[in-house]
């Protein structure tokens, strides 16, 4: 496909890459952090299956014969499955997160995996190749261009996400480089996603992984049928960066090193609450202030050391933040976040719902919440928590959280990701039979013929 007086597109040297990888091949740790995002992701998706923005998108869904959504009766076509599965997954905002991007691969990745393999009758071999791949490429293409996405009016997730699935899908399905290279292209043209939902708190951000997971999905399947997409689709002067990132000038080298043999994705991030990435070192902090026995009586006021690129989506318009007009707006308030952290001790479903943002308490301690920027901190680098507490007697006590807990510095444990699946499990409306049956068949999914274990979990 390559003509010897152009040079190689950087779609071109990912397509080489790619298709040179085997899933017998796999180092152990990626094998290993492959399968903990697939929990984490089927799991989630459970857990928001009964919500309204879900049902609202079974309305968008299509019956088929291929693919599940999980939870839910009956079976999809594959693109459905994709969009209702990429949706719940992600619709909590408890998905993992990709420390250096920011971006949330698996909500993207695994439902569009899944559905592909399902339609396509391919063996578990090729669901983690595809997880792997597309997982690995989603982290380096935000490598990129960190915050540059979200400066541009972009969720970096949805139109990031387009990219990768397609890249994911084709190395499950075997495709030719050629065809991978087409199947990025057409999805540079499928890829979306704005991040106004910040206004008011609504819900289209709940849907960009669904969105991307079905747009890559398609793209893949059209460029196996032949259907052309431009080989320049990254770099060129009309390509996704220019698009979708214009403020900076993209650094391919950081998306290209090692690919095959560093995987990136071994930075990505569990999280421990149920909203933004940003806002969890500072729940952090704020659950170790009532650790040290603060009464919330007893704080004048909190002012929070922040990355300059954060602001926009978690700090500002403060007074908006610190009454956050929904309980989708709250997850990505940093003071409303750390008000119910400080109060409950934690932050999961419970923290953000209708009754809760109305709560008189944690809207007095909400607002007592301010921010200054630290031109200092590392964001997107690394994520840090900090705050300042001026209390009622005169003294400061001041909470530094160098990273995120569940992330590569701290992570997760096993067993702290299996406990959460069953709780998001349980929330979902399943017995705890019925997910530990899940559980055991992710568990072995990797090695299964096909993907036929799963319509047990359709209801």
């Amino acid at each position: 496909m390559n003509k010897p007086d152009r040079p190689v597109s950087i779609a071109e040297q990912l397509a080489a890459a790619i298709h040179d990888l085997e899933p017998a091949h796999l180092p152990p740790a990626t094998v290993e952090m492959a399968r903990r995002l697939l929990l984490d992701v089927v799991g989630l998706a459970i857990a928001a299956r009964n919500e309204d923005y879900i049902v609202a998108t079974l309305g968008a869904a299509d019956p088929g014969t291929h693919a599940t959504a999980f939870g839910h009766a009956g079976s999809f076509d594959a693109f459905g499955a994709a969009l209702i599965n990429g949706t719940a997954a992600h619709g909590e905002d408890y998905d993992d997160t990709f420390e250096g991007g920011p971006v949330h691969s698996c909500a993207v990745i695994v439902p569009a995996i899944l559905a592909a393999c399902e339609r396509e009758k391919l063996g578990g071999d090729r669901v983690l190749l595809g997880i792997a791949v597309g997982t690995e490429l989603m982290c380096r293409l935000a490598l990129g261009a960190p915050k540059a996405i979200h400066t541009a009016g972009f969720h970096p997730t949805a139109v990031l996400g387009a990219v990768a699935a397609a890249g994911g899908v084709a190395a499950s399905l075997g495709l030719s480089p050629e065809h991978m290279i087409s199947a990025m292209g057409i999805a540079g043209s499928m890829a979306s996603g704005i991040i106004e939902y910040l206004a008011e708190g609504t819900w289209t951000k709940r849907m960009h992984p669904g969105w991307a997971a079905q747009s890559g999905l398609r793209a893949a399947l059209m460029a196996r049928g032949g259907f052309l997409g431009p080989r320049t689709v990254l770099e060129g002067t009309h390509g996704f960066y220019h698009g979708f990132a214009p403020s900076v000038r993209p650094d391919y080298t950081r998306i290209l090193d090692g690919l095959g043999t560093r995987w990136v994705m071994a930075d990505i991030a569990f999280k421990p609450y149920a909203c933004g990435t940003m806002t969890q070192p500072f729940i952090d902090c704020a659950i170790a202030l009532r650790a040290q026995g603060v009464r919330a009586e007893q704080i004048v006021s909190i002012v929070c050391e922040v990355g300059e690129g954060t602001v926009h989506r978690l700090w500002a318009p403060l007074a908006a933040k610190h009454r956050p007009a929904t309980p989708y707006a709250a997850k990505f308030s940093t003071p409303f976040c750390m008000a119910v952290g400080f109060l409950d001790g934690r932050a999961g479903f419970g923290q953000f719902t209708a009754a809760r943002i109305r709560d008189p308490q944690a809207l007095a301690l909400a607002g007592k919440v301010s921010y200054v920027i630290d031109p200092a901190n590392e964001y997107p680098r690394n994520f840090t928590g900090h705050l300042r507490a001026a209390l009622a007697d005169g003294s400061t006590m001041e909470i530094r959280q160098p990273h995120m807990r569940g992330g590569a510095r701290d992570p997760l444990s096993a067993t702290e990701i299996e406990d959460k699946f069953m709780d998001n499990a349980l929330h979902g409306g399943w017995n705890r039979p019925q997910a530990e049956a899940l559980r055991a068949a992710l568990a072995g999914l990797f090695a299964a013929p096909d993907m036929a274990a799963l319509k047990a979990f359709r209801a």
